[in-house]
């Protein structure tokens, strides 16, 4: 069974400072000489959680987009993180899964932060994005989304379960980070899989702290991982053995409520 390897990397953003935050974070992935093959980057990693997206929105062929491509192709990983996109006179907080032969898929976060303005400059999204590699199947999904359950729910079928690991990017801070830390212990539970959140750390250029608490946590929801406050990389295997025999051992999953998503 095969393991999957993620890089997660929690850092301080240059505010609005794409040029800054491509080179930052180039000389991070460059640096890494463990083993990666999925490299998570924070909710907006090269401009931090802007509300000018007039100013800082790229269309799928602009300048971080590209880097993306190039950064996956030249490492040999799958990169991960959302960007400000532009697309048909809108625009959209969009977590692309770039591969690293430069194929990608994307996902535009569905629950927009009403709380920060985030609906007034954004448009949603309406559909998920379950990503595949090397078996395991990987819901990707961002920051605010982490409360709403419906949408990160199992959909399960009488087979197996819809996914294997979920995973949110983020800006969230530290003033709520108790509601972050718990909401993430209970995807991963009632969902029965890993669980990924990868938040930023630092000031951002409203004056708001952000903690990280960083976390990989286990089917059971047993913490993996941890970073609060500083700057960290952390590589980690997940073991495919292990999730199947928590959801053969204890297969909660299969008793969930069916239902769709509109």
């Amino acid at each position: 069974m095969s393991g999957l390897t993620i890089t997660t990397i929690q850092t301080n953003l240059h505010w609005e400072d794409k040029t800054a935050n491509l080179q930052m974070l180039k000389e991070k992935i460059n640096a890494i000489d463990e083993k990666m093959e999925v490299v998570i980057l924070p909710e907006m990693f090269s401009t931090g959680f802007s509300m000018h997206p007039q100013l800082l929105a790229e269309t799928m062929d602009g300048e971080t987009v590209t880097w993306m491509k190039e950064i996956a192709s030249n490492n040999k990983i799958i990169l991960t993180g959302s960007v400000i996109i532009k697309e048909d006179d809108k625009y959209f907080n969009r977590l692309i899964w770039m591969l690293p032969n430069g194929q990608f898929g994307y996902y535009d976060k569905r629950h927009l932060f009403a709380f920060g303005k985030e609906d007034e400059h954004y448009s949603a999204g309406n559909k998920r994005l379950i990503a595949s590699v090397k078996g395991w199947k990987i819901n990707l999904q961002i920051c605010y989304d982490l409360r709403f359950p419906v949408w990160s729910r199992q959909q399960s079928t009488d087979a197996e379960p819809e996914f294997d690991v979920l995973i949110y990017v983020a800006n969230w801070p530290e003033k709520r980070n108790h509601a972050w830390k718990t909401l993430l212990y209970a995807r991963a539970i009632e969902n029965q899989c890993y669980v990924i959140g990868v938040n930023r750390v630092g000031e951002d250029g409203n004056n708001i702290y952000h903690s990280g608490d960083s976390l990989v946590i286990d089917p059971l929801g047993e913490v993996l991982y941890h970073m609060k406050d500083l700057e960290d990389i952390f590589t980690i295997t997940l073991e495919k053995e292990k999730l199947e025999k928590v959801r053969t051992h204890f297969p909660f999953w299969k008793d969930a409520d069916k239902f769709g998503l509109l």
